[in-house]
């Protein structure tokens, strides 16, 4: 029987051959990714908003800096951008009006951290970090993600954007409760309808440094309007995001529950 490694190795091997990975180089161009090329340092994240976080950490990996570093700094770009309704300190809140963070960060070495249902703290990628360098476990929730943060420097902030609110109480007139993909572009953007280059949530973010180490980093504020304490695959190592230096990584956005089943 094979082992889950070799699988692996086929099973991108055979993608690779239906398709090319998208990834970006320092001037935020696409290039296809080759499996018989080596091609390093790298770094490669999922939508439009990633190409900003892409050239956060290219500054890192064009430095001959590590990829740990470099994943943490580009996602920490989307989770600023008030903009991002899906990551960070923009996203939309639960059905109760709390805005709760999702993160995880893994590195070459197997390490990984993890934060989940996190309130008032705007970098949950950062405090993932610390979750792996610090303790002896993978991941902390809800109070006790926020308790660990505030001990180790964080502060507090409000992450309620007047947006979020404004969205979240059009949709308390009908309570409409389903577990939908990008709902906050579908409903409350009418400028960014479903299928254009705005429709997507979470950023995942992959890098490889000059000495061809991997790391990776995934960030998001869940799904809007979700029950409060809903997880989805975010900051689940091994359904968000999961790397090996043998391998490659992977990272993946959309229906937690439906990724975290497969």
């Amino acid at each position: 029987m094979s082992s889950r490694r070799d699988f692996i190795k086929k099973g991108f091997i055979a993608a690779t051959a239906a398709g090319t990975l998208t990834a970006f180089d320092a001037k935020g161009l696409s290039i296809g990714a080759k499996t018989n090329v080596k091609k390093y340092p790298i770094v490669i994240s999922t939508w439009d908003f990633g190409i900003a976080a892409n050239k956060a950490a290219w500054e890192i990996l064009s430095k001959g800096g590590k990829a740990l570093d470099a994943v943490e700094q580009g996602v920490r770009v989307p989770e600023a951008d008030l903009k991002n309704m899906t990551v960070g300190k923009g996203g939309y809140p639960d059905r109760d009006g709390h805005v709760t963070l999702d993160a995880c960060i893994m590195d070459a070495d197997g390490n990984c951290g993890a934060v989940a249902g996190m309130e008032k703290i705007g970098h949950p990628i950062s405090v993932a970090r610390l979750v792996m360098e610090k303790t002896p476990h993978v991941m902390l929730v809800g109070e006790g993600a926020l308790q660990f943060a505030l001990e180790n420097g964080f502060k507090e902030e409000n992450l309620l954007t007047p947006e979020g609110e404004k969205a979240w109480k059009e949709w308390l007139k009908e309570k409409k409760y389903k577990p939908v993909a990008n709902i906050e572009n579908q409903s409350f953007a009418a400028e960014r309808l479903p299928g254009n280059q705005y429709n997507h949530d979470t950023i995942g973010m992959l890098a490889l440094d000059a000495n061809g180490n991997i790391s990776g980093a995934c960030t998001t504020s869940g799904m809007a309007f979700k029950m409060h304490g809903r997880v989805g695959d975010s900051p689940i190592i091994g359904a968000g995001l999961y790397v090996d230096n043998e391998v490659g990584g992977a990272t993946s956005t959309g229906v937690g529950e439906e990724v975290i089943r497969m």
